[in-house]
């Protein structure tokens, strides 16, 4: 029987573990709490080494800031041959080691296993799928990134089946960042919607700031075609037909006036892009890329701004690139 290992006991962690189970596969879920909603067949365990001799390809569906102090204590029952999928819409801030560089720098998280852990394999999850409808065994669709085809090969024997459907792509990097990019858009999106933003305008600003994303994503060494695609496009367009992504129901949240605190403790989960966008504004501007959309949702949106503010503000910010 196939193996899998999942390392995350929120509700994308149950997810993955629901699916892979319902694909064929013997899943061993690594978890501090016990869960009432994990299939029968689905085993628990608190113990990393048990995870790590249950299989040889793990899944990592815990928070970006948990994942260094995770990694290194995971690394000690890894070897190389063991496979790490993370499905985390990240990255992690990095300190510089050129001092005259002021910030932080934006690691993937692959680049923080790479780092922490022995294993040499690695790749991502994205798309768009959403936890819900993936935990309910509806069709749902994921696209699986890595530089490595036998990693791919895995990914799919495990996840892949009557109501799961996987693309491909060996643009690790891109894909780590459209996740994490796309989940800034996802407030956007959110906020337009609670503000009350004609439909054509919203699509105009999420189809911009696709591309916007995309342009600082290049900046950071990745592909354009990944935005252009499942794991960008695709994405931002599930997160606009749907009201379950804890980031669109943040960005309504704040358009109707809630806080930010208010809204966080509302949703009961943590959202990697409310650190993340004012980091993702810093790194275009370092890197002298035009983002009046990315930049809008770290200053505007979180920062508490009015909708008629922000939208006369994009309305007027200047024209770059072709339609």
């Amino acid at each position: 029987m196939k193996q899998l290992a999942v390392v995350g006991g929120g509700a994308w962690g149950v997810a993955l573990a629901t699916a892979a189970h319902a694909a064929g596969s013997s899943v061993l879920l690594y978890s501090r709490r016990p869960h009432g909603d994990l299939p029968s067949a689905v085993e628990r365990t608190e113990d990393l080494a048990a995870l790590a001799r249950h299989g040889r390809t793990i899944l990592l569906a815990v928070p970006s800031t948990h994942v260094r102090e995770l990694a290194r204590e995971l690394g000690d029952h890894l070897d190389g041959h063991h496979v790490l999928v993370h499905g985390i819409r990240g990255l992690v801030p990095r300190p510089s080691s050129d001092p005259s560089w002021e910030g932080d720098e934006l690691a993937t998280i692959s680049a923080i296993l790479r780092e922490e852990t022995p294993a040499r394999r690695f790749g991502a999850l994205g798309g768009p799928v959403l936890t819900e409808e993936l935990a309910k065994g509806l069709p749902s669709v994921m696209v699986a990134a890595s530089h490595y085809p036998e990693v791919l090969e895995e990914v799919r024997e495990n996840l892949a089946g009557a109501t799961v459907r996987i693309y491909t792509t060996d643009d690790l990097l891109g894909l780590e960042w459209a996740s994490a990019l796309m989940s800034i858009l996802g407030i956007a999106v959110g906020f337009a919607r609670g503000a009350g933003v004609a439909a054509g305008l919203a699509s105009a600003f999420a189809i911009r700031g696709v591309h916007e994303s995309a342009r600082v994503a290049i900046a950071a060494g990745a592909q354009e075609r990944t935005f252009l695609g499942l794991g960008g496009f695709g994405d931002l367009l599930a997160a606009m037909s749907q009201n379950a992504r804890p980031e669109v129901r943040l960005g309504e949240a704040l358009a109707k006036g809630a806080s930010i605190d208010d809204a966080v403790k509302e949703l009961g989960q943590r959202i990697e892009a409310i650190e993340l966008a004012p980091r993702i504004a810093e790194f275009a501007a370092r890197h002298k890329v035009a983002a009046p959309i990315l930049t809008t949702v770290a200053e505007g949106i979180l920062g508490q701004k009015s909708a008629p503010e922000l939208v006369q503000k994009l309305m007027s910010a200047p024209i770059s690139g072709l339609a």
